[in-house]
């Protein structure tokens, strides 16, 4: 094991998580409610290879109608947007499985996930973003199960991130002591998938603030000036003080920066087939047209 340690009341998270050897770094998302794909979405975009393990009981299910999650005006029914959440981490690349998860170990390297229906997954990162059934926790040398009058997750032990004392076992939603709400539910399971990213980067040697990855893209016309060439960050990186040594890492940087650009036929495309996305989960009949 890693760190054989029962951890109560701390807020730090020591050394990094050991990425398995020749692979891929992986990550199990436990839960596919909004915590859980938002993390997914995240890590599977940046490449990482992403399995969300859900059985269908997420808090959201729960719901008779959401109201307050920016972006439906008028609200939005918790099946359409359960689908579409599900529909979103798939695109990103998450591989998602209907099943329960019984039980994490820690392993030497990584984390060891087993599931109601025989599976097994080894992962280097692992994200409890599940309300309810956390015990599957319970095997880790970590105590997560706060002594109050009722039973209950210890969200003390959990980082703003969503980061344990147990490197690589992050914390998504509500657990991590967050506001039980849809959104800020969302908001947190994308704050938890960056920081698996930055560990990610991290393993890979950048440092400091070039650890961080925003996953956002720009407009081609805005490239211009100075930035538009490759010289110019080159001189960007000679002089920041976290910038990486290594060749490869600085130029993987400058072309992962010029990729963010798109074109406006790229970005008409991607419009229309976004549109046709959402279309596909609405449901359209005459009656929604009077």
């Amino acid at each position: 094991m890693r760190r054989v340690a029962v951890v109560r009341n701390t807020h730090t998270c020591l050394g990094r998580p050991k990425i398995m050897s020749g692979s891929t770094p992986s990550v199990v998302v436990v839960g596919g409610g909004p915590a859980g794909c938002a993390t997914g979405v995240f890590t599977a975009r940046y490449g990482l290879e992403t399995t969300i393990l859900d059985r269908g009981s997420s808090s959201l299910r729960r719901a008779a109608f959401v109201e307050n999650y920016l972006g439906f005006p008028a609200g939005i029914d918790p099946e359409t947007f359960y689908d579409l959440a599900h529909d979103h981490a798939r695109e990103a690349g998450c591989d998602l499985v209907e099943d329960m998860v019984v039980e994490v170990t820690d392993a030497s390297e990584g984390f060891r996930v087993e599931t109601q229906d025989d599976r097994v997954l080894d992962a280097d990162f692992v994200v409890a973003a599940t309300k309810y059934d956390w015990q599957y926790l319970d095997a880790l040398p970590v105590d997560f199960v706060d002594d109050g009058e009722y039973e209950q997750f210890d969200s003390s032990l959990v980082e703003q991130d969503g980061a344990t004392p147990l490197d690589g076992l992050y914390v998504a939603g509500p657990n991590a002591g967050v506001p039980d709400q849809v959104l800020v539910a969302a908001g947190h399971g994308a704050h938890v998938g960056r920081a698996i990213i930055a560990d990610v980067r991290r393993a890979d040697g950048y440092e400091g603030t070039f650890a961080e990855h925003y996953d956002w893209l720009r407009r081609e016309e805005n490239l211009t000036g100075e930035w538009a060439t490759r010289e110019r960050w080159q001189e960007y990186l000679d002089d920041a003080p976290d910038a990486p040594d290594d060749d490869e890492l600085r130029e993987r940087y400058i072309d992962d920066r010029f990729a963010k650009y798109l074109d406006e036929d790229e970005r008409e495309e991607r419009k229309r087939n976004a549109h046709r996305r959402l279309a596909d989960h609405l449901d359209l009949g005459e009656e929604l047209t009077d």
